[in-house]
Formats: C-alpha cells, sequence, structure tokens
C-alpha cells in the first residue's frame, strides 16, 4: 500500500513541476462538415509552425492551451474530406477560436448519409485511435447497417458472432470467448442478464438507438482492465454531436419465410439543441420478430462393433415470439466555457416466448451390444432386444431480459488542467415466472412391455430406423408398429413429469463512481499530459430459482393435443400443443402431485449471491507531437469477494445420511456457505502511434489484462447425489479460481487513401494464464471437505497461446466507379491451449473454444444520388464450441457463410424507402463430434431467409 501510494503521488508532483509557458494563449474551435449538420469526431487539428495535433471530440470540438502569442497555420484532415488550413492569430492572453466546415471530394459538401459517410467516419476515428481499434458508426440521419449491436459487429475484423435460433447473440474477438469480451455502453459496464456467465448478449440492444460501436483491441491505462479479447464500447447519441437538429422515424415489416407472417418494428430518433449550451437527444424502438426454426440434436454417442450411432435423437420443432423495446434519453449542458455535463439512460427489454415440441428417442439400453442391425448408414434398433423410451414433450416458457443504465458525469478543461468524472448505476435481469417448463411424456417399450393372449410378457413389436446418410438430418422410419397400441397413439404416451418454474430470477447490477484529472504541458514539438484517476465498482449479482415436479398418472398425450407440428424435416407427431399441457396443469392443479426431494434439490443447488468490489487506480503520460504518440502508464486493480452458495445433499432412499442414520426416503440437505478472498494486480501498458507520414499510420501496444471468473463459476454451490449404495456424485462451483491473466502484444499498418479509403494489417499475440475449464474427475477425491466418487469442478488450466492476423481493405470510389464502395477484411487466428477435461487422462492440447481460424467479409454497395445498395457476404471457420471427456466427442460447430442484401431509394430529403434480404442463402447451423474420424451430428437448425421492407421519414 506505501509503494501504491507512492506511485500515484509521485506522478502528481512530476505533472505540477513542468514549467508553464508566460505569455501563451489558447487555440479553440470545432469542426463539422461543409452543410454543418453533424460535427465531425476524430478530425486531426495541427499547429503547423509548433507541430502539436489535437483531435477532435464527439461535439468536433479541439482545444490547444499553452500557445505562445503569434501567427499560425492550422491544418485540418479527415478521412474522406479535402485538408484545409486557416491562418489563426494568437494573443498573449485570451482564446483564439477557429470554427472550420470540412467539405468531401468532388462535392461542395462532405457526405453526411449513406454507406460513404460511415466509412468516413469510421475510418477517421480508427486512425486517431490510441491503439488498435475498429469502429461502426451511423450517418446523419440515423442509419446503422444491422438489426442489433451483435450483427453489426459481425462485419468487423477479429470478429465471430455466435448464434442463436438464426440471429446474432454473443461476440468473440479474437479467438477468445465472449466471457473474456467486455461491453460497455456510454462508458458504463454492462452486466450480463443471464445467471452463469459474464458475457453480455448484445441482441438485447436495439441499433436503432446506437449512435457508434467501437472495438478496442488494446488498452490503455484509464480503461478498465477486465477485457482480454476486447473492450466493446457502445454509446448512444448526444444532442452536441450535431449541428442541426434530428428528428427521424421508421416503420418496417419483416416476413419470415418459415413463420409466414410479417413482424412490425418501428423506431424514433431525436436530437435538437437546447439553446446554444443545452441539448436533449434520444429515441425508442419496438420490434416483434414471430419466426420457426427446425432442429435435430444428438448425443451420446457410442461405437459398438465398429457402428457408430448416437444413445439419444431428438427432433425439436420451435416456434418463437421475440419482442424488442429500447430507450434512451440524454441531457447535455455546457456549464461555462470550461464545463460540459450530461447524463443518459438505456432501456433495453428482450422478451423470448417459446413454444418447443420435441420428440426424443432415448436409445440408451443399445450402448453395450450396439443396434439390432446395421446394413451401412441405416440401423434398426427392435424392442425384442433392448428396451427403448421415446419421449413427447412440450415446452412453454416466456423469459425476460432487461438491460438499465444511467451516467452522470462530466468534462472539465480549464486550459493546461482538465477532469473528467462520473457516477453510473446499471443492472441486467433474467425473470421466468410461472412458465410450465416442459411437460413431458413417454412411453417405453421392450423385450416385457406386452403380454400375449395367456398374460405372458413379450415384446412390443416396436422396431425403428434411422438413417444416417445424411450426417446432419438423421431420419427416423416405423419399421414395425407396436402390438400394444401404436407408436403414434397419443393415449399410449403417460405423464413422466411436469416442470414448473415458479421463479428463475438473475440480477446482476453495479454501483460505479470515477474520478480523472490531468495536465498538458506544451513543448517545442509537442505536449506531454499526465493523468491520474480512481475508480470504484460495487457489483452484487445473485440468482434465485425456485422449479417444482409435478405426476399425475391419469394424465396422458391426448389430453395436451393441439395444433399440429409446423415442423418440415419430418413426421414427429402427435406432439403436445402449444399452450394446451398449460392449460390443463393449472385447471387441474389439485390433480397433480409435487415431487418434494426433485423440487428441493432443483431449487437450492444453483443458487448463489456474488459481491465484487473493485478499487482502481493509475497513472498515465501521455506525449504526443504530430508524428508520434505516446501512451504509457500502470494501472492497480484490488478485488474483494463475498461469494455465498449453498451446500446440497441429495440421499436416495435406503441411503446413509450424514448423522448415520438411514433415509426413509429420498432427502435432500441443504447448508449455506460463504466465503471472503480478495487478490490485486498491477496491470503495465504501453501504446505507440507513429504517423510515418500523412496518410501511413504504424502501431505497436502491449498491455496486461485480466478476466475475473463468472460469479457461477467461483460461488460456493456444492452440489452431490448419494445413491443408495453410497457412490457420491458432484458438481462443484470453485471459490479458489484465479483470474485468467494475458500479456497482450499488439503491432498494425494503416495506409489512408487520398480520398476515402485504407488498407490495413496488424498481426497479434496473446499469453494467457489461469484458463478456466470445466474439468470431469472420474477418480475419488475430496473437494473442500466433501468426498465425491465423480464431479464436474471449474478448474484453472495450463494456459494458452494465441496469434493472428487482421487484414483490411475498405474504398469509397470517385472518378469512373464513383458511388461504389467497397468493405473487404481477412483474419487468421491460430489460439491453442493446454486443459484437462478428464482428471485420469491428464492435460491434453485444444484449440481455444469459439476461436474461428479463419473469418472474413466482403461488403459491395453503390450509394450515388437517391439509390444505396449493399451486398454483404460473412464467412466464418468452423470452431470448437464445447470441451467433452474425450477429444473426439468435443463440440464443433460447422463454418458459416451467409449472404444478406440492403438497398434504399430516397423519393426525396424527407422519405427513404429501404429493403433488407438477410440470410440470401439459407445458411444452416450445424454442430458435431469427430467420433471415429467423420461428422456426427449434436445439432442441426435452419431458419430460412428473412425479408424486411419500410420507410423513413426524417422531419
Amino acid at each position: 500500500m506505501k509503494f501504491r501510494k507512492s506511485l500515484f503521488a509521485g506522478a502528481a508532483l512530476a505533472a505540477l513541476s513542468f514549467p508553464a509557458i508566460a505569455q501563451a494563449g489558447e487555440v479553440v474551435g470545432t469542426v463539422s462538415d461543409a452543410s454543418e449538420t453533424i460535427a465531425l469526431r476524430s478530425a486531426q487539428v495541427r499547429i503547423v509552425e509548433l507541430d502539436r495535433v489535437a483531435t477532435t471530440e464527439r461535439d468536433g470540438s479541439f482545444l490547444f492551451s499553452d500557445v505562445p502569442a503569434g501567427s499560425y497555420t492550422l491544418e485540418i484532415s479527415y478521412v474522406g474530406a479535402r485538408t484545409v488550413t486557416r491562418s489563426i492569430d494568437v494573443p498573449a492572453t485570451g482564446i483564439a477560436r477557429a470554427d472550420i466546415a470540412l467539405a468531401g471530394f468532388g462535392d461542395n459538401e462532405i457526405l453526411v448519409i449513406g454507406q460513404a459517410a460511415n466509412l468516413s467516419s469510421a475510418l477517421s476515428r480508427k486512425k486517431e485511435a490510441d491503439g488498435v481499434s475498429d469502429v461502426l458508426t451511423r450517418d446523419a440521419i440515423g442509419q446503422f447497417p444491422d438489426q442489433n449491436v451483435a450483427e453489426s459487429l459481425r462485419r468487423l475484423p477479429g470478429i465471430n458472432v455466435l448464434n442463436d435460433q438464426g440471429e446474432g447473440r454473443f461476440v468473440s474477438v479474437r479467438g477468445l470467448s465472449p466471457d473474456l469480451v467486455s461491453s460497455s455502453l456510454n462508458g458504463v459496464r454492462l452486466p450480463a442478464p443471464e445467471s452463469d456467465i459474464r458475457a453480455v448478449a448484445l441482441d438485447v440492444v436495439s441499433s436503432d438507438i446506437i449512435e457508434s460501436i467501437e472495438v478496442k483491441k488494446s488498452l490503455t491505462p484509464d480503461m478498465d482492465a477486465d477485457t482480454i479479447g476486447a473492450s466493446i464500447e457502445i454509446e448512444t447519441t448526444s444532442a452536441f454531436d450535431r449541428k442541426k437538429r434530428l428528428l427521424s422515424a421508421k416503420i418496417e415489416g419483416s416476413y419470415n419465410r418459415y413463420a409466414d407472417e410479417i413482424s412490425p418494428k418501428a423506431s424514433l430518433d431525436f436530437a435538437t439543441r437546447l439553446g446554444a449550451n443545452a441539448g436533449v437527444s434520444g429515441g425508442v424502438s419496438y420490434y416483434r420478430r414471430t419466426f420457426e426454426t427446425d432442429n435435430v440434436e444428438a448425443d451420446d454417442w457410442a461405437e459398438v462393433g465398429g457402428t457408430i450411432f448416437p444413445l439419444e435423437v431428438q427432433y425439436r420443432d420451435y416456434d418463437v415470439e421475440r419482442e424488442r423495446f429500447s430507450a434512451t434519453l440524454g441531457f447535455d449542458l455546457r456549464a461555462g466555457d470550461s464545463t460540459e455535463l450530461y447524463v443518459r439512460g438505456v432501456y433495453s427489454q428482450f422478451d423470448d416466448h417459446e413454444f418447443r415440441r420435441r420428440l426424443t428417442f432415448d436409445l440408451g439400453d443399445f450402448e453395450d451390444n450396439g443396434p439390432s442391425s446395421v446394413n451401412g448408414n441405416q440401423a434398426i434398433f427392435d424392442d425384442a432386444d433392448e428396451e427403448f423410451t421415446v419421449e413427447r414433450d412440450v415446452k412453454d416458457r416466456f423469459e425476460s431480459q432487461k438491460i438499465r443504465s444511467i451516467v452522470a458525469g462530466g468534462e472539465s478543461d480549464w486550459g493546461t488542467w482538465f477532469a473528467n468524472y462520473s457516477l453510473s448505476w446499471a443492472k441486467s435481469s433474467e425473470l421466468e415466472n410461472g412458465s410450465v417448463d416442459p411437460t413431458q411424456f413417454e412411453r417405453d417399450f421392450g423385450p416385457e412391455e406386452a403380454e400375449d393372449a395367456l398374460g405372458n410378457e413379450i415384446p412390443s413389436g416396436l422396431a425403428l430406423g434411422f438413417d444416417y446418410s445424411d450426417p446432419r438430418v438423421p431420419l427416423y422410419s416405423v419399421v414395425s408398429d407396436a402390438i400394444n397400441g401404436s407408436f403414434f397413439a397419443p393415449g399410449s404416451y403417460a405423464l413422466k413429469d411436469v416442470e414448473y418454474v415458479t421463479l428463475s430470477d438473475a440480477q446482476d447490477e453495479e454501483w460505479a463512481a470515477k474520478f480523472d484529472i490531468g495536465r498538458r504541458f506544451a513543448a517545442d514539438n509537442g505536449e506531454f499530459t499526465a493523468q491520474i484517476g480512481f475508480k470504484g465498482r460495487w457489483r452484487d449479482k445473485r440468482f434465485d430459482g425456485n422449479v417444482e415436479f409435478y405426476e399425475n398418472d391419469n394424465y396422458t398425450l391426448s389430453d395436451a393435443l393441439g395444433i399440429g407440428q409446423t415442423y418440415r424435416l419430418t413426421d414427429i407427431s402427435p406432439l403436445p400443443g402449444y399452450t394446451e399441457a398449460t392449460r390443463f396443469f393449472f385447471d387441474n392443479f389439485s390433480d397433480f402431485e409435487l415431487q418434494e426431494a426433485d423440487s428441493a434439490y432443483d431449487s437450492a443447488v444453483e443458487d448463489f449471491a456474488v459481491d465484487e468490489d473493485i478499487m482502481a487506480g493509475y497513472f498515465l503520460g501521455r506525449w504526443e507531437s504530430a508524428d508520434l504518440r505516446l501512451v504509457y502508464g500502470l494501472r492497480y486493480e484490488h478485488t474483494d469477494n463475498t461469494l455465498v452458495g449453498n451446500n446440497v445433499l441429495l440421499v436416495e432412499e435406503d441411503g446413509t445420511l450424514p448423522d448415520g442414520s438411514t433415509a426413509t426416503d429420498d432427502t435432500v440437505l441443504v447448508s449455506p456457505v460463504s466465503i471472503d478472498k480478495s487478490y490485486d494486480h498491477w496491470l503495465p501498458s504501453v501504446n505507440l502511434r507513429y504517423e510515418a507520414q500523412n496518410d501511413l499510420v504504424l502501431r505497436a501496444g502491449m498491455y496486461r489484462s485480466i478476466v475475473r471468473p463468472t460469479p457461477f463459476q467461483q460461488a460456493p454451490h456444492f452440489a452431490v447425489e448419494e445413491s443408495d449404495d453410497g457412490e457420491r456424485e458432484g458438481e462443484f462451483g470453485n471459490p479458489d479460481l484465479l483470474p485468467t491473466e494475458a500479456w497482450n502484444f499488439d503491432a498494425a499498418i494503416e495506409y489512408y487513401m487520398s480520398s476515402n479509403g485504407a488498407i490495413h494489417a496488424s498481426a497479434f499475440y496473446k499469453s494467457l494464464d489461469n484458463f478456466i475449464v470445466e474439468v470431469n474427475s472420474d477418480v475419488a477425491g475430496v473437494f473442500r471437505g466433501i468426498p465425491f466418487d465423480e464431479a464436474t469442478i471449474a478448474r484453472n488450466g495450463d494456459g494458452a497461446d494465441i496469434f493472428g492476423i487482421e487484414l483490411g481493405f475498405a474504398q469509397a470510389f470517385t472518378g469512373a466507379l464513383d458511388g461504389f464502395v467497397l468493405q473487404a477484411n481477412y483474419t487468421f487466428t491460430d489460439a491453442e491451449g493446454t486443459v484437462t477435461t478428464l482428471a485420469s487422462d491428464g492435460p491434453r492440447d485444444i484449440s481455444l473454444p469459439a476461436t474461428a481460424k479463419h473469418t472474413a467479409n466482403v461488403s459491395i454497395g453503390y450509394d450515388k444520388g437517391p439509390i444505396d445498395i449493399r451486398l454483404s457476404g460473412t464467412y466464418r471457420d468452423k470452431y470448437l464450441d464445447e470441451l467433452a471427456d474425450t477429444p473426439e466427442l468435443d463440440r464443433y460447430v460447422d463454418d458459416h457463410f451467409q449472404l444478406d442484401l440492403s438497398a434504399k431509394y430516397r423519393v426525396n430529403d424527407r422519405f427513404q424507402l429501404f429493403y433488407e434480404w438477410v440470410n440470401i442463402n439459407n445458411a444452416k447451423y450445424f454442430a458435431y463430434n469427430r467420433l471415429g474420424s467423420r461428422r456426427n451430428l449434436y445439432q442441426y437448425e435452419e431458419y430460412s431467409w428473412t425479408m424486411k421492407g419500410g420507410v423513413r421519414v426524417t422531419f
């Protein structure tokens, strides 16, 4: 602690010790487009004679302090605009002001609408960034290229978007799991709605309320150090971003070929000044999406006598309705010449009502001897040989996720001294209550499931055939039907159980406060800045689940029939209807019997609460001249945790209880556990930016960062099931987990073309320690005083190394190709790690999960006059999704290529028509294992294409 105080005290003393320049004034001003519609962020302003540079803020403003009296030349450059110069006279004391408007190439005004405007803004911010980054922005009328944040990020280099139901949700950067990537909204770290992860599903946030997204791939000392992949920074609109007011409304409908239904979407976006020194901005967006998914899943793959087959096959019929509502509101105030204050709030709600109807074949008893017969890709399972179970069920689940945040803060700039400060609150939640999730009906077929005329037990007579010719879609058939009631008879399927979720409540809340202060020092050929800062974060994440299991011996599938299947891959009837099972359960609730032991166990086993308090401080030094920028420093973060969970023991009937007595029924024992821990980290970083010439930027960077274990991984939830013969199986959270730590290195070269375009290349290397992985222990042991025979425990791995290359090209053409816009990028990632997944096998080498070796994006557009068309293709290589006990059963996701088309036509200055065609080529989802050196199905989904159309009105 003494050393820590000395560090920051020394930094402050060094800042104060620089001499000030006598008889010096200030140069201030703004940069905007020629039409004075929007402020231009990240324009470079240079005082030629002093070789000093400044970069404009989001409101277009810039400031030079300690400028000696005299006459100077200002040079202003911005990607996509003509470089201009202005003469300015600086007094001995006081302020000299210069407001500059920039014009584009071949036009009287810089483009502020369309693809070229988006490209110009994004490249300017990339060029002027302190480190390696990529940016997405919207244009002057609020157009953003995709429906949610995750989908938009798919277009950037080094990004792999993990889909759910055909829609982008989680974001992996540079080959790292979404849990190793952080996200913030208006500078506020976003907590995760889900209970068991840190990653935020970015499909919760609508792109209609977003101004820009920046993916920062290298860190500086003033940034939170809790990311290894990248920091995704999302910003909503500020009234000071614009010179003219914005009021835009959009109405559209979308049509999915499978669902055969129009889904509505509407948004409103506004920003306006309230006089010269105040402004208000905001927006609302609503989208209801109805779609269907056809899914096949297979699991528990086995190899018997050279035959490879799954012991479980599921055919899933999804009918889903998703609603998104997002709103943002912000206020900006200039409190005098030196201070700007702001308040920004965001609310996003994502409701998911999912009906999943499923036919499941449980062939587990064939594991030892294999199928009854095999002929090439055909296998037959006869109940005369082994018993198997057929299940038919329905999930009727409504789940609501919410993200809300509010931040109040300000920036003060007194010329040589400056300060930034903020207080923020953010909360995410995921709530499910009152869902019947699921209702399961089952029937056993086997050697003794029927009777002959004399009452002797005989086989049911059912034989099932499976055709594995298509590795993605194994198809079943009924070779011979059962003699004691048809396979297709709904009355022969009795209730297994009803799983009633009375509560599934995940809450993640964080308060934060920060204060940064710095001082600038002018030198003969540049400027040095010394800055220190402090930040506190107080996070509380918890989960409370209550589930009840019910049985009813008189309830069969016949009582829950309804609308037939919408499934297209094969016949999976009969199935329960969408809501019939739910209605039957509530209408006849008194006829159902609660299964107390199962309910008590499942209700306690995942409950947890984790408090995470982080106190941070840093020193940052910054040297900047016309061609060189060096940002370096040291960050310190101290973490305190209070971890709360349950020690849950389920002892089967006739098993031995902890007091030595015999359990007369299945018995659940629950005892709370609370553990405190703390740790700290010193995190240095250096970022170098060298502008070798006006259009060539070289970068190098190094930083150390960490990602803490997820709250669920480290919470002390200890679950053990003990059978009547004393065998104990456990699943444990691990309070002893260490954060994953990484040393990160970046190098980049960026060439900016004379008009609106750039070519860039970068290389990166990351060395990870304490990588976290789940280990299945098949060797008896003791964990934190709890004995087990088998257990699953999250543990720190040995380490991992990641190397990659990113290449990119972007150009808005002029001349003969005027109007055409081409963007392309490619990323190569090689990510290798050493982990242990099965204790008896020891460590093994893997490719890191969510790492696609090759990703690429190409976008060809035409944007001129009233016409704006873009065709985009996205490619992602296969990647490791989940680790199994053994390598051949690891889960991989197949490569993905998707085509999207968007077209817009501007009728006049007010009205624009638009059309989108998403997933033109009906790209599918396929996950598989490699048992037997071939691809074996884990999951297959198809969704078909979606078309959207509507009108945008700008007032």
